[in-house]
């Protein structure tokens, strides 16, 4: 039973379904505070594009010798190599009747992530005989994973919000909402880079914490959280109502979760714990707006 059970866990963390899943939480998030029903469409689209994506970006970093490699993850990715090739085809191709189901705006903003997503990966431009993508280049790497996941759980569920005529949101209490997200997506980025740090330093690759050190690394992140609070405050003018408590519990075990992530924990810690976090934001909502109603 606890081999079943450790074998359906690895995966659902490492074929990258529960990262998809993150995805459709934080656009519940979004829903959630703009007082409006899910939108299928935009949910089956935040689910697919993020397990294509993230599955296409491993295919694309294959290593010589996968099955050597001193991360889980990738050892078990690539020795499903086929399944995963699977999900990565089926998923980008759902996209396109997904796309067609979306308003004009929201097709604008869905192809300039995608450039920014496949951008990351790909190895679009070259120095000399080198050739490197949009990751490489120092301090990028988790503006745009941020930006990436800010705009697609927040401003996309927005949009189409808007579109179907069911939010009024101002555009005051949508910049903030963005920017509270940035700020929680930017400071979970960070440990990922904490983890990777000797590895980053031996390919040269600038980090927040090969640049700032690890300690300096942390004690960023836990300013980001402040931040976060404080346009929880701001946000629709509301100050402490429900949702403030409950996104306020979830930043503090965010923060918490962060001391935590020292460079040696094992994957588990990161792809289930620290990311899980974008789910648990959206299921301490519910909660303790059904305690507190």
């Amino acid at each position: 039973m606890k081999k079943a059970f450790r074998s359906a866990f690895d995966f659902l963390l490492f074929s990258n379904i529960f990262m998809a899943l993150c995805a459709v939480a934080q656009a519940l998030v979004t829903f959630h505070l703009i007082d409006v029903k899910p939108i299928p469409a935009v949910t089956g689209l935040l689910f697919t594009s993020t397990l294509g994506i993230y599955n296409f970006s491993i295919l694309l970093s294959k290593p010589k010798h996968p099955e050597r490699s001193s991360y889980k993850r990738v050892r078990w990715f690539f020795s499903h190599y086929r399944l995963m090739v699977t999900f990565t085809i089926v998923s980008l191709l759902s996209l396109i009747p997904l796309f067609f189901l979306l308003s004009m705006e929201s097709r604008i903003l869905l192809i300039f992530l995608s450039i920014l997503s496949f951008g990351y990966g790909l190895p679009l431009f070259s120095i000399g005989d080198h050739k490197f993508g949009l990751r490489n280049i120092p301090g990028l790497k988790p503006f745009l994973i941020t930006l990436v996941w800010t705009l697609s759980c927040v401003l996309l569920p927005v949009l189409e919000a808007q579109d179907q005529h069911l939010s009024d949101i101002s555009t005051r209490n949508i910049t903030i909402m963005i920017a509270k997200r940035f700020l929680l997506i930017g400071a979970l980025t960070v440990p990922f880079d904490i983890r990777d740090l000797f590895q980053d330093k031996q390919s040269g690759l600038k980090t927040i914490p090969v640049a700032w050190g690890e300690k300096n690394a942390y004690l960023f992140c836990q300013f980001l959280l402040a931040g976060f609070v404080v346009l929880l405050f701001l946000f629709k003018n509301n100050g402490f109502n429900t949702d403030f408590f409950a996104l306020t519990l979830t930043a503090i075990l965010t923060g918490w979760l962060i001391f935590r992530s020292k460079w040696e924990k094992n994957e588990y810690y990161y792809f289930f714990y620290l990311d899980g976090v974008l789910i648990l934001q959206y299921v301490v909502l519910v909660v303790v707006g059904f305690l507190f109603k």
